[in-house]
């Protein structure tokens, strides 16, 4: 944790906390809690600007975070809205994560299982914590790179799937969600602030447990989706400290690369996992 400063609008008080989108010292009386962190008050109305209407034209508007969500909904619907039963469980058969199926050459699965979702709890759950992440990081790295991050943290996903249970049919968003979380606590770890002291943390803190206590959850896949997420948030935020936006690119393209490879060898290995 950095030393302590004082706060830039009351001088006399000293604090630990730094805005998470400036980066100016904050005091609890000045905090404005966002899922990605406190903010100062300029830029906490600077948030809520960005979500008018008139900030449409200047690409605030969280379009990939749109895009998933849209994805998801319509693969559930054409699931036949009642997840891994019933008529769209062709859906699942050719789509679903499954390391046997993988191994003979079904690829896509790698990141079409980020797509199907096992109940409307599940799809439910994913796409509020997808909607509250997304609104807010994807307008400060750009869409671009909100996108090359999701996709990193998905197929990442499937990698420690995989690496737990093969054998598993894995579905659901959750290990690129997991991917966004650990993207932004890195982030804000790198401006000097704690993550178990954010939202952030606390959502990855309850979603890691959750995995244990709910049956069926792959573990796995959580774990593996906020590993990749949080080094690719690394890369991006070191892009963003030097203003190499390369940076940023290239970590999300190694991660996506190692997680393709990774996996690869997970599924022609024959190994039964770590059954979790």
């Amino acid at each position: 944790m950095s030393e302590a400063q004082t706060c830039y609008r009351h001088p006399g008080r000293e604090t630990r906390v730094q805005c998470s989108s400036c980066g100016r010292p904050i005091c609890p009386d000045c905090m404005q809690p966002t899922p990605v962190g406190m903010r100062c008050p300029e830029c906490g109305a600077q948030k809520t600007k960005v979500r008018t209407a008139a900030s449409v034209a200047a690409g605030a508007t969280p379009v990939v975070t749109f895009a998933m969500i849209a994805a998801c909904v319509v693969a559930y619907l054409a699931e036949g809205g009642i997840g891994v039963t019933g008529a769209g469980g062709s859906l699942v058969r050719n789509y679903a994560l499954w390391g046997p199926a993988v191994e003979i050459g079904d690829w896509w699965r790698l990141a079409t299982y980020g797509f199907l979702h096992a109940g409307l709890l599940h799809i439910g759950f994913n796409m509020f914590l997808l909607f509250l992440l997304g609104r807010e990081l994807e307008p400060q790295l750009g869409s671009g790179r909100f996108a090359a991050l999701y996709v990193a943290a998905l197929l990442a996903g499937a990698f420690g799937a995989l690496v737990f249970d093969p054998n598993a049919v894995t579905v659901g968003a959750s290990g690129a969600i997991f991917g966004v979380m650990g993207a932004a606590a890195v982030m804000l770890w790198r401006r000097g602030m704690n993550p178990l002291h954010t939202d952030i943390g606390m959502l990855i803190v309850f979603n890691l447990v959750l995995g244990f206590v709910i049956p069926n959850v792959s573990v796995g896949g959580h774990i593996g989706g906020l590993v990749g997420g949080a080094l690719a948030g690394l890369g991006i935020a070191v892009s963003q400290e030097r203003r190499a936006p390369w940076i940023g690119w290239l970590a999300c393209v190694v991660v996506a690369a190692v997680a393709v490879v990774g996996s690869e060898l997970v599924v022609r290995s024959g190994a039964g996992g770590l059954g979790l």
